[in-house]
């Protein structure tokens, strides 16, 4: 009973979410794009049969998918996952204080992460792979049972997924862990000659296909373990989250006090910078982003892993605007903390748009010093660079400041294990989604029709155009948030903690 009750209550959370209007246009997207993402799959699944088939004739196709295809399937799962996916803890505060054990919270969640649709999206490849290569030796029934396998294996990369994720919510250097996994689990699938892993991989396919009992077995009890990992760690972390057992120190933090000349603006400047380096959430996010950042161009300045032209143009635009998607696709959703004492002084708002705009503008720098390397091994021209951080500074914020004047959904500060999660957001995930597709769609046609430099010289004056009026379309901004605070205000405080 426990379980549809909770079941219940999470489809009335989201019916009564603050952003529920915005978020139903946004799945209605998400969905149309999951199919057009499933017709994908149906296709890759198709072709690599027939590859698989014609290209390597001395092995079955699901020989080779097994063992050498499945591992970068699990790879690419598990990074999908990332922007798509939360952990399931942020669910379980509101019930600690009633008469229900925790752990049996945590494997209520668990087991809704483990039958959520999300494990099923594969099928849709490893379906019609099935019924092309393994129906002419085993059946249907072996087809069947081979897709069993193969989605008990997701489940395994979904609970291995919370389980890091989770870990690396609480510090970044977990990191290293999947990396490691996965980087193992490459390495001894392929660099050996003969590889046992490559051989227990083709070997498990097989058991899949004709029911090996023990197989399955083996498979349900690392579900298991994983399941138990999973709960020992979430339960932990919650009870010293909620009981801040680790807050037992205050960091001196600098007051920043060159801000001062520059007014209220100067204040909400300073204000931004502690809220990036004091608070765990903001602290973290930063973190991964400059991680990234950092390895996407050394990748690009020593490898040639990202020559192509495409992919040069996307690592420009990530470089860019990674640190203004982390805060300003939230924008005003940290604020909503306290904002109740913000409206209480006139064009204070403005003020802190303002300010938000000149830091994260000036964030841009960063990541221009680090494309440096690439200016020297002649990767990039400087042209090049400083056009698509104008256009980040000009049409790319401008799209985001946009959402100050619909987000109305309290972002925790400092929880990140209980804290309420804003992936869920459909209007932010569409912001963000078009950020990388239309800006590149545009650039990539100008160079078609114009050629590389005109395309660049139009984003430049694109993006100086806008920056140089960002204060005109940030005060219509601010004019719209007005006309909308009060609805704001209380999506504010009924989303907050």
């Amino acid at each position: 009973m426990i379980f549809n009750e909770l079941r219940k209550h999470g489809r009335l959370a989201s019916k009564r979410h603050p952003m529920y209007e915005k978020n139903r246009f946004g799945k209605v997207l998400m969905y149309i794009g999951a199919i057009f993402w499933a017709g994908y799959l149906i296709f890759f699944g198709t072709s690599f049969a027939l590859v698989f088939s014609e290209g390597i004739p001395n092995r079955e196709p699901y020989h080779v998918m097994s063992a050498a295809g499945l591992i970068f399937v699990l790879i690419i799962d598990f990074l999908l996952r990332f922007p798509f996916q939360t952990t399931p803890t942020q669910e379980v505060k509101p019930y600690l204080l009633l008469p229900v054990k925790r752990n049996r919270l945590i494997d209520f969640l668990l087991i809704r992460s483990g039958l959520s649709g999300f494990n099923l999206i594969w099928l849709f490849m490893f379906v019609p792979f099935a019924i092309i290569t393994v129906t002419k030796y085993y059946g249907f029934w072996g087809a069947f049972s081979y897709c069993v396998g193969i989605w008990l294996l997701i489940i395994i990369n979904n609970y291995w997924y919370l389980f890091c994720k989770t870990l690396i919510d609480e510090h970044l250097a977990w990191i290293a862990l999947p990396i490691t996994v996965y980087g193992t689990l490459i390495a001894g699938i392929f660099i050996p000659d003969e590889s046992p892993l490559f051989y227990f991989l083709m070997d498990l396919a097989d058991h899949f296909i004709t029911n090996n009992v023990p197989t399955y077995l083996m498979i349900v009890s690392v579900i298991a373990l994983i399941w138990l990992a999973n709960r020992k760690l979430m339960s932990s972390l919650i009870y010293a989250e909620l009981a801040k057992t680790k807050d037992t120190k205050v960091e001196s933090l600098s007051e920043f006090g060159f801000f001062e000349k520059y007014g209220e603006v100067g204040e909400y400047m300073r204000l931004e910078v502690k809220m990036m380096l004091r608070n765990k959430r903001c602290k973290g996010s930063l973190r991964m982003v400059g991680l990234c950042i950092v390895m996407f161009s050394a990748l690009l300045s020593f490898t040639e892993a990202y020559d192509g032209a495409i992919m040069n143009t996307f690592i420009l635009l990530y470089a860019f605007s990674a640190f203004g998607m982390v805060i300003l696709s939230q924008i005003m959703g940290f604020e909503g903390n306290y904002l109740d004492g913000l409206m209480s002084r006139k064009e204070s708002i403005m003020n802190l748009f303002k300010a938000k705009y000149y830091i994260y503008s000036l964030g841009t720098v960063i990541p221009l010093l680090l494309l440096i390397p690439a200016f020297i091994m002649e990767k990039l021209t400087f042209l090049q660079a400083i056009s698509w951080l104008f256009f980040t500074t000009g049409p790319i914020y401008f799209g985001f400041f946009q959402l100050a004047v619909y987000n109305k959904q309290t972002v925790p500060l400092n929880e990140k294990i209980t804290g309420r999660q804003s992936s869920g957001n459909g209007l932010q995930m569409i912001v963000n989604l078009g950020v990388f597709i239309v800006p590149l769609l545009l650039y990539r046609t100008l160079c078609t029709f114009l050629g590389d430099v005109t395309a660049q010289i139009c984003f430049l004056m694109i993006g100086i155009g806008f920056t140089a009026t960002s204060e005109l379309w940030m005060r219509n901004v601010y004019q719209r948030f007005m006309k909308r605070r009060y609805a704001n205000m209380e999506g504010f405080r009924d989303s907050r903690k």
